[in-house]
Order: C-alpha cells, then sequence, then structure tokens
C-alpha cells in the first residue's frame, strides 16, 4: 500500500508529487498525462511565441522530474475510489488497481465548449478558454467573450481594463443584473448582444471571426481573438460520494487543503478555492502535499 496517491498531473498534481517524494513518502501520481492544461497555449497571430510566458514554463521542471522518476507515476486515468480497510483503492481505466492511505485529489477543472462547428479546428488558436490567463496580450485590440455568467462578466471586465473594445455575446440575460453586470453594461468600451447565441467560428490558420444568431437574425463578428467562458466544469465526479462539495460540483477545502473526509485532500482548479492560475495550483499542491504528509507523519507505526 501506498502512503501517498495523487489524482490528476496539472500543476496541482505535479507540484503535490514532487513535494511527497521529497518528503520521502511512498507516493504515486496517476494521471493521463503530465502537465495537464499547460500543455495547451494560445496561439495568436501577433504574438511571437519567446513573448509569452506559459504555465508550461512554470511546470516544466515538476513534469521532468515526474518523468524521469517511472516509479512516482501512472500514465492511466484514475475511475474509481474505494474504502479499503487503512485507506482507499483505486481502479483505473487499464484495469488496474492501486491502494494508499491517504490521497490528493487534484484533477482540474475542463471548460464548457459550444460545440459548434470550428470550434476543434480553431481551438487555442485564436479561441481560447482563458482570460484570466490571457488578458495582458490584448492591449489595444478588440475581442470577444462568450457567456452570461459571472465567469464571463468577470472576464469581460478583465479585458476592457485592457483591450480596445470587448463584445459580450451573452446567450441569456444571465448575471447582468448583478454589480459586475452592471459595470459592464455602462462601460463604455463593452458593447453587449444579449440573446445571441454562437453558430460557427470562421477563420484561416487562427479563428478570425464568429457566427452569431438571435432569432432569424444572423451576424458575422471579427476580432483579435475569442474568449469562451462559459462555466468550468470541476472534474469532481471520482470523489463526489466520499466528500462535500459545493453547488458548483467543487471540492470544498480548508485552509490545509482538507477535505470533508478524512485521509482526503484536494488542490488547485477542482477545489472552491479560486486558482485558475498556474502558480496558485502549484502553490496549492505544495499545502496539500505538505499537510497529507503531516497527517500520515502523525499516523505512522
Amino acid at each position: 500500500m501506498h502512503d501517498l496517491i495523487i489524482l490528476g498531473g496539472g500543476p496541482a498534481g505535479l507540484t503535490a508529487t514532487v513535494y511527497a517524494i521529497r518528503k520521502r513518502l511512498d507516493a504515486l501520481l496517476i494521471s493521463r498525462d503530465l502537465g495537464g492544461k499547460t500543455n495547451y497555449h494560445l496561439q495568436l497571430p501577433f504574438v511571437e511565441k519567446h513573448l509569452v510566458i506559459t504555465g508550461q514554463e512554470v511546470v516544466s521542471r515538476f513534469a521532468n522530474e515526474i518523468d524521469y522518476l517511472e516509479f512516482a507515476r501512472v500514465l492511466d486515468k484514475a475511475e474509481k475510489i474505494d474504502r479499503i480497510d487503512g485507506g482507499f483503492k483505486i481502479l483505473t481505466r487499464a484495469g488496474n488497481t492501486y491502494e494508499s492511505r491517504a490521497l490528493i485529489v487534484a484533477t482540474g477543472a475542463l471548460g464548457q465548449l459550444m460545440n459548434v462547428p470550428g470550434e476543434k479546428q480553431f481551438m487555442m488558436r485564436g479561441l481560447c478558454y482563458s482570460a484570466v490567463s490571457y488578458a495582458p496580450l490584448f492591449i489595444d485590440r478588440e475581442v470577444c467573450v462568450v457567456g452570461d455568467s459571472h465567469l464571463a462578466l468577470r472576464s469581460t471586465a478583465e479585458l476592457a481594463r485592457i483591450a480596445r473594445k470587448v463584445t459580450l455575446i451573452a446567450p441569456s440575460h444571465g448575471e447582468l443584473d448583478s454589480v459586475m453586470g452592471r459595470k459592464i453594461l455602462s462601460d463604455p468600451k463593452v458593447e453587449v448582444l444579449q440573446d445571441f447565441r454562437v453558430e460557427a467560428v470562421l477563420g484561416d490558420e487562427y479563428a478570425r471571426k464568429i457566427v452569431i444568431r438571435q432569432d432569424g437574425q444572423q451576424r458575422q463578428l471579427e476580432a483579435d481573438a475569442f474568449f469562451v467562458e462559459l462555466d468550468l466544469v470541476p472534474q469532481s465526479d471520482i470523489v463526489a460520494d466520499l466528500v462535500e462539495l459545493d453547488e458548483m460540483l467543487r471540492i470544498k477545502i480548508d485552509a490545509r487543503n482538507r477535505t470533508t473526509a478524512e485521509a482526503i485532500f484536494a488542490a488547485g482548479d477542482v477545489t472552491n478555492v479560486f486558482s485558475e492560475q498556474v502558480l496558485i495550483s502549484v502553490g496549492e499542491g505544495a499545502k496539500a502535499a505538505l499537510a497529507a504528509y503531516e497527517y500520515l507523519l502523525e499516523r505512522s507505526d
């Protein structure tokens, strides 16, 4: 039985694994890949690669270390967790089982897709899913944001501080009556197109236009980039019956990354702690590893 199993190989999971190994824990990382969402980078025609600081640069050392330590990682997807005497049993997609005394869940969150023609073709090629990560690149540019929740409104407000113009395509009235919504509606740099839905993404090497429709009215909008800011989907299903989740299905944790279940810790975008930035996830992963280490230390024979 391992001391600790970490689920998820993004910034939080990688950091937690490295810290656990440095504490001489028998730790195992189970993940489909190393790096998570940092493996995907927004490509823009007006930004040279060397001018962009990406999350991959921050986590690459952790990823390389784990890649080298083959005994500490399994490239597979955990699909089921059962409590057993003294810990947990994890079943993976490949049909393998692993046991541990404690768990760190760092399975992340995924952005919702629009599921329209052209989306997959231009994904991360002018079509982005995280304004909080890339907003600084759009000084004096024109951008579009898709969504009507707090996430989309916050992204619009942040981009409006930098960009020349921001167009918000809101499928419904959503949260436009909120404080953030009223601020956006009064911002002269923001145009809100309410009750429009995206039908397609058009472009060449990069996304250049989106097709939107309201009832029978169809329009094409051009912009330097398009941000899809629909709500994030936490990948918390695997522990949904073991720990408490919030209304957004994120894992509830305390200041020490402890969940409501003994011996289960969590870190990164899957939790109810604001993350969405690589450096924050790295810090949360380190905290979770140290908290798990202290938990195991208190219970060692």
